[in-house]
């Protein structure tokens, strides 16, 4: 059976691991610590850094194919991996695409996929710039590096305090966009193999709360038809043209001017968690189809509502204890722990419920992943947050 190789020992390579004992692939995790979340389940798992040319080609050295759980692998490492014979997927060509936001916004608008307006940001004197780019507020992103919320930062270049945020920023290369006045985030999370087959997922909407998804509604609610349609030929379209294997998410603002393209995300990915219950295929299992370049699964829901939730960390790190409660509440319901030590706000897993009401889904997936943060005093954090 084939054995294939995961750079990076995060929770969504612990997650892929479960996939690929079903399938009966043979999993290898390249991790920076045996405490890492994959590299506490996984048996073959291999202590490097795989920002280390010389580690990635001694651990891909018997893969039949790479593939990675982050996207900050250097380009040329990846390309080195091809060129010693392991196939990676997705290549260097399409990654770089989801590694640096100017080069996924400059090829998405060259072949009109719909984005924000946006331009990078120069070194010198940047506040006029941005005043005359847009009137009122503005989005600053660093080009690379950023997750969940991390790297962006909404300004105001009338605003006295966006100087002295430049100014900290000195030296990191930043793009602006505009502020998109959106209704609410979308996901479209498709898959793609080396021979060109495509699935598509539901289209799902996206809670943040701090630059941290909270929350899956699946399907999104309320969600016209041709909309559906169209957001999921998008992230085909755009998975098609830059030549993605493997998963692709694709984030999408549903504005009042139709769906804008926010990022992109070229693996198994957090709106996806969902599908481990709520799909007839876990995007984990479709991953490791798509970069074997097996058929792919089935993407129908198995029921009409799910929703997963994050559980964050809360100031107490027992959360063994808290399982009581939350079993016996709802037998339903489906928790998943990274293996990760709890620090508050820190993502450490999610619950995943399923059903036919969305309220009443949405409520259950609610209780777990609150409980499991707060325990009992989950009420009082919560009218403090309200407050």
């Amino acid at each position: 059976m084939p054995v294939v190789g995961m750079a990076g020992g995060g929770q969504l390579a612990r997650m892929t691991q479960q996939a690929a004992i079903a399938l009966g692939v043979q999993l290898r995790v390249l991790a920076k610590t045996a405490e890492d979340s994959a590299a506490r389940v996984v048996a073959d798992a291999r202590l490097g850094d795989d920002a280390s040319l010389e580690d990635l080609l001694a651990f891909a050295k018997g893969c039949d194919v790479v593939t990675f759980d982050h996207e900050h692998v250097p380009g040329p490492h990846i390309e080195a991996v091809t060129a010693a014979g392991v196939p990676c997927r997705p290549g260097a060509p399409a990654l770089a695409h989801a590694q640096d936001k100017l080069v996924m916004r400059n090829r998405l608008s060259g072949f009109g996929a719909p984005c924000p307006r946006y331009a990078p940001v120069p070194a010198a004197d940047p506040i006029p710039f941005l005043q005359d780019f847009a009137e009122g507020r503005v989005v600053l992103k660093a080009t690379r590096g950023g997750y969940d919320g991390k790297g962006v930062w909404v300004v105001d270049p009338r605003d006295p305090a966006a100087r002295a945020l430049l100014e900290e920023l000195a030296g990191l290369e930043l793009m602006v966009e505009e502020f998109v006045p959106f209704r609410r985030e979308l996901a479209a999370l498709v898959a793609r193999s080396p021979h060109g087959q495509g699935a598509a997922y539901p289209i799902v909407e996206t809670v943040q709360e701090d630059g941290i998804c909270v929350e899956v509604l699946a399907p999104a609610p309320d969600l016209p038809d041709d909309v559906r349609a169209e957001a999921q030929r998008l992230a085909l379209e755009i998975a098609d043209e830059l030549g993605v294997t493997g998963l692709l998410a694709v984030e999408l603002f549903d504005t009042d001017q139709g769906l804008l393209v926010n990022e992109l995300a070229m693996r198994p990915h957090n709106s996806g968690h969902w599908t481990i219950e709520g799909a007839r295929t876990s995007q984990f299992e479709q991953h490791l189809r798509a970069v074997l370049d097996l058929p792919l699964g089935a993407t129908e829901p198995a029921a009409p509502v799910t929703v997963m939730a994050n559980v964050l960390g809360g100031d107490d790190p027992d959360l063994y204890s808290r399982y009581l409660h939350v079993m016996a509440h709802d037998p339903a319901v489906k928790v998943h722990f990274y293996g990760k030590d709890v620090r508050p706000g820190r993502k450490i897993g999610h619950v995943t419920a399923l059903g036919d009401d969305l309220a009443e889904v949405r409520a259950r997936a609610r209780h777990a992943a609150d409980y499991l943060r707060w325990g009992p005093a989950m009420k009082d954090h919560a009218m403090k947050e309200k407050a």
